[in-house]
């Protein structure tokens, strides 16, 4: 096995109670590269990004079968402690959700659960944040100001620095841009594209220009299967399948 592959899932079938979520998935994905999970709603793209950060465990009747790896190690095993692994791979969701705290305090809130109460280490791990996540300049005057006083695209580009705080080297974005306007949208790809020098990055999305857009790879989902898994480029100029071809041209979804 190439030691690149940062991920991976391994004849991976999920379950809520009886309904077959997904099916005999088995992808790689590479390091330090942006990969897309495309697809119609429902078709189980979200549900296997959270499979990398455990968050299906909170769904009652929720059930995996196979291996779901992250650097080779199986992240379902009973001695992984899941905290532990929150702090290697971040999420950031559909809806921007900053807590009702400061700029500053979003931003460090997983290092001060992790005990870290230094100052100069705070302030000097929410500066890097910010200026990764593109939002340093728009609130460093302002960093004790309430979070939720920022615009939408601001709120979601925080959380994106909140999630960068603790230092992973997995981020998963669940639809980050959805429920932002144009110039915001386009703010979050551009930062997708600066950051994936430093992470390994999957993004769900229902907007496949955006696919096109911000990823290496693409991963094409329909009714819990994974049908086709290529470079975007590839993906999208030839897709091997004709339902992947199906899908791209609108025919359906």
């Amino acid at each position: 096995m190439s030691k690149n592959y940062k991920l991976e899932a391994k004849d991976v079938n999920a379950f809520y109670g009886g309904f077959h979520a997904l099916k005999n998935i088995n992808l790689a994905l590479e390091e330090k590269a942006v990969t897309a999970f495309i697809g119609p709603s429902g078709c189980g793209k979200s549900t296997f990004l959270r499979l990398f950060n455990r968050m299906n465990d909170y769904i009652e009747g929720f059930r995996l079968e196979g291996k779901v790896l992250l650097d080779n190690k199986d992240i379902y095993q009973k001695s992984v402690q899941v905290d532990e692994l929150r702090k290697a791979v971040g999420m950031v969701f559909q809806k921007p959700n900053p807590f009702p705290k400061s700029i500053f305090e979003n931003v460090v809130y997983g290092l001060r659960i992790q005990g870290i109460s230094k100052k100069g280490i705070l302030e000097e791990a929410a500066e890097s944040s910010l200026k990764q996540a593109a939002l340093w300049n728009e609130v460093k005057d302002n960093l004790h100001k309430s979070a939720l006083a920022l615009s939408g695209g601001q709120q979601q580009r925080l959380c994106i620095a909140r999630a960068l705080a603790i230092e992973p080297s997995v981020l998963l974005m669940d639809e980050p841009a959805s429920a932002l306007d144009p110039i915001s949208t386009s703010k979050i790809e551009e930062l997708i594209y600066t950051l994936k020098d430093r992470y390994s990055i999957v993004i769900v999305t229902h907007n496949m220009q955006q696919a096109g857009r911000v990823s290496d790879y693409t991963a094409f989902f329909l009714s819990g299967e994974l049908v086709e898994h290529a470079k975007t480029k590839a993906l999208f100029t030839s897709p091997q399948d004709t339902r992947t071809q199906n899908y791209i041209t609108g025919r359906f979804g």
